[in-house]
C-alpha cells in the first residue's frame, strides 16, 4: 500500500492487509465444533447453512464445522455449492488450478449473494472462503465445493458476526459497520478497521486494470497505473481540494495469475 500527497507522492507498495476486526470472544476449542458426517463427506454441503467459522478454520482446505440456524450467532453463511467440473476429476488434491476456480466462481457469486458489483465488495470488510472435500473423500471421487461469506479474512485477529441473512448485504448504501477504513498515519502502517470506527484513511474506489485473458503488465505499469487513477479518483471523492492525501493498494503477479484485476484508493478522511 502506499500513500501520498497530490504534490508529493511516495511509491512504497504492498500487498493489501486483512482488516482488524472485532473479536467474538472465546470460542470452543479445537474439535468441539466438528460435525462428524461432515467430515469426509463425499455429499455437495448444504447451501445456505450458517456456521461459527474462526480465522484457522479459514486456512484449511476443508471444513466440517457444524451448521446452526442463521439466528444464531454465527461468523459465515454458505452462498454457494456444486460440483466441480469435469476437468477436475482427475486433479490433484493441490491443483492450483482449484484455487484459480474458486476465485472466479466464488467471486462472482459473492457480488450476486451481497447486491454489489466487484469494486464494493473489495472495499468492505466481507470476504469468501472455499472449502472441498477432505482428502480421504477426494480419493473415493468427491469432487464438490463450499463458498462461505464470511466477516474477515484468514489474517484477521477473529470474524465478526454475520447479520441473520446476509444475502443483499450490501444493496443500496452499505451500513459504514461493513465498509473497511484504516486508523493510522499511514494506509500501510495503520489498522484495518470497519469504518463505524474512528479512521484516517477510507477506501474509496477501485480501479481495473484488465480483462481476464490478459497478461501481467509488470510491477512497474500495474503501480503507475494505479497511483495515477487514484489520485484523480480520490481528489474528485474529495470535492477537488487544493491540496490532499490518497493511498493505494496494489497487487503483484501470484494475485493477479489467481483472477484478480483491480486495485484499491484510499483517502484521508474521518468521515
Amino acid at each position: 500500500m502506499t500513500s501520498g500527497r497530490r504534490n508529493s507522492r511516495s511509491a512504497l507498495a504492498s500487498l493489501l492487509g486483512a482488516v482488524l476486526l472485532l473479536s467474538l470472544g472465546c470460542g470452543p476449542e479445537v474439535g468441539e465444533n466438528e460435525d462428524p458426517d461432515q467430515v469426509d463427506s463425499v455429499k455437495v454441503p448444504d447451501l445456505g447453512a450458517c456456521r461459527v467459522l474462526t480465522v484457522d478454520d479459514v486456512t484449511e482446505a476443508t471444513n466440517a464445522t457444524r451448521t446452526l440456524a442463521c439466528s444464531s450467532t454465527h461468523t459465515a453463511q454458505t452462498f454457494a455449492v456444486g460440483e466441480l467440473p469435469g476437468e477436475f476429476d482427475d486433479s490433484e488434491y493441490d491443483d492450483p488450478a482449484l484455487g484459480r476456480f474458486a476465485y472466479e466462481t466464488c467471486g462472482s457469486k459473492l457480488q450476486r449473494f451481497l447486491g454489489a458489483d466487484e469494486s464494493l465488495v473489495m472495499r468492505t470488510i466481507v470476504t469468501w472462503a472455499w472449502f472441498r472435500p477432505s482428502a480421504k473423500a477426494w480419493e473415493k471421487g468427491a469432487r464438490w465445493y463450499r463458498c462461505d461469506a464470511i466477516g474477515g479474512s484468514d489474517q484477521s485477529p477473529a470474524l465478526v458476526p454475520l447479520p441473520e441473512q446476509a444475502e443483499g448485504l450490501l444493496q443500496g448504501r452499505p451500513a459504514d459497520r461493513w465498509l473497511v477504513c484504516v486508523a493510522g498515519a499511514t494506509v500501510a502502517d495503520g489498522v484495518r478497521t470497519p469504518c463505524s470506527e474512528a479512521h484516517d484513511w477510507r477506501a474509496v474506489t477501485t480501479i481495473k486494470l484488465g480483462e481476464a485473458t490478459d497478461t501481467y503488465p509488470g510491477d512497474r505499469a500495474v503501480e503507475e497505473q494505479t497511483r495515477d487513477f487514484c489520485s484523480d479518483s480520490v481528489g474528485a471523492w474529495l470535492d477537488y481540494p487544493v491540496d490532499f492525501d490518497y493511498g493505494y493498494t496494489w497487487f503483484h503477479e501470484p494475485e493477479w495469475q489467481a483472477g484478480n484485476r483491480r486495485s484499491v484508493c484510499w483517502a484521508k478522511t474521518s468521515d
